[in-house]
């Protein structure tokens, strides 16, 4: 077959290309018109070196002119559409959102249940010992056992170190959710340690345990939120290799890992908000109804935005 009958069975796949430009829906959309258009600019550099009609050569000029401008045209910055992603378009997705809501089911169920069987220490003798180790629950009594102090500049110190040290945690979650096992691994062992920490030092009698539930009540809802919200974006791109419904594993990937955006931003932001709470907030002397009070407001904030704007309108249920 020459190239010129070549190029002309492939008017079916420009037609197809030229209806896609006046838009398209869904991400399987997407991707074929991705794939029309790059058979379409290879069709136009055979139609150009083959020296076919000019006629033709013109109307592809114009075809990959046109999907080029659908697909990489840029948009003007618009404060209400972010203000629609922002405050509907993201928490229904991530409310919505299966893996997100496995992912704080099993974290804050296996956190609570560990600081349960921590507290019990009459029900439990050996648990803190097996989770935390003899060391750990030491260096826990040891820091917290002359209170909170410390200036400016070691509140900005701090500060720096807990960003780093968050993000750390919420990476692994992430990073470790394309292969899920690894990510559910690394989720429910911080849920366990975390909560083992939180229910020894509230027994009565724990040296250092008053200072450090003061410590921990005001970042602790941004923190410990934000390590779900990181291993649900995880999941999202493990689900997503997973069950492809009908697309390619790659392409899958993309539409999954477009999906856990808004789950992983938001996690950003509360590792941002939780770091500097426990930089500045936590350890500072401010009174505890003060940081209790801080620690209310936060979960309020939360609630309200992942519950009360994500929770789906009618007609969508």
């Amino acid at each position: 077959m020459n190239v010129a009958a070549l190029v002309e069975k492939r008017r079916t796949q420009w037609a197809e290309l030229e209806r896609m430009c006046d838009g398209v829906g869904t991400p399987r959309d997407v991707a074929r018109f991705a794939a029309l258009y790059r058979a379409a600019c290879a069709d136009l550099a055979l139609a150009t070196a083959y020296q076919l009609p000019p006629g033709t050569v013109t109307y592809l000029h114009r075809l990959v002119g046109r999907a080029h401008s659908r697909l990489y045209r840029s948009k003007r910055f618009d404060p209400a559409s972010w203000g629609r992603v922002i405050f509907h378009d993201a928490p229904q997705q991530i409310f919505s959102d299966p893996c997100v809501r496995i992912a704080a089911i099993l974290f804050f169920g296996l956190f609570s249940l560990s600081a349960y069987i921590a507290y019990n220490e009459e029900m439990f003798p050996n648990y803190v010992g097996s989770i935390l180790g003899t060391a750990q629950v030491e260096q826990m009594e040891d820091s917290f056992s002359n209170g909170l102090s410390g200036n400016f500049s070691q509140y900005i110190g701090m500060a720096g170190f807990y960003i780093q040290h968050n993000t750390g945690i919420g990476l692994r979650c992430f990073a470790f959710g394309i292969l899920l096992i690894p990510c559910l691994y690394v989720l429910c062992t911080n849920a366990a340690v975390l909560g083992a920490s939180f229910g020894y030092m509230a027994r009565d009698g724990v040296q250092g345990g008053d200072t450090f539930c003061e410590f921990v009540t005001a970042h602790g809802p941004f923190e410990l939120t934000a390590i779900a919200l990181s291993a649900g974006a995880g999941l999202r791109l493990g689900i997503g290799l997973i069950r492809t419904e009908g697309l390619t594993r790659l392409a899958s990937l993309k539409v999954n890992a477009l999906k856990s955006v808004p789950i992983m931003v938001a996690a950003a932001v509360l590792f941002v908000l939780a770091a500097f709470t426990e930089g500045f907030i936590s350890p500072s002397p401010l009174y505890y109804p003060i940081k209790a009070g801080w620690a209310i407001m936060s979960s309020g904030l939360m609630m309200f935005y992942f519950v009360v704007l994500g929770f789906p309108r009618k007609g969508q249920l």
